[in-house]
């Protein structure tokens, strides 16, 4: 499912949106309803096998590298 980050230009809330269809134009902060909301880059993460994968290349968030042994 589309899940994404905004970020409010007004109030520099941060809040998640799932987004079905195209209706990201009617996106409004949870906190101010401001409509002035930006669409943040978020990373991505998979899991292959038994290691976690993530849109960044590293195989999960506590080692960076893919190299620890929390992840495999």
């Amino acid at each position: 499912m589309p899940i994404y980050e905004f970020q409010c230009e007004d109030c520099g809330e941060i809040f998640e949106e799932l987004i079905l269809g195209n209706r990201e134009d009617e996106i409004v902060c949870k906190k101010c309803k401001s409509s002035r909301v930006k669409k943040l880059m978020s990373q991505v993460a998979f899991k292959s096998g038994s290691k976690f994968v993530s849109s960044l290349g590293s195989a999960c968030s506590t080692c960076k590298g893919g190299t620890c042994s929390s992840c495999h």
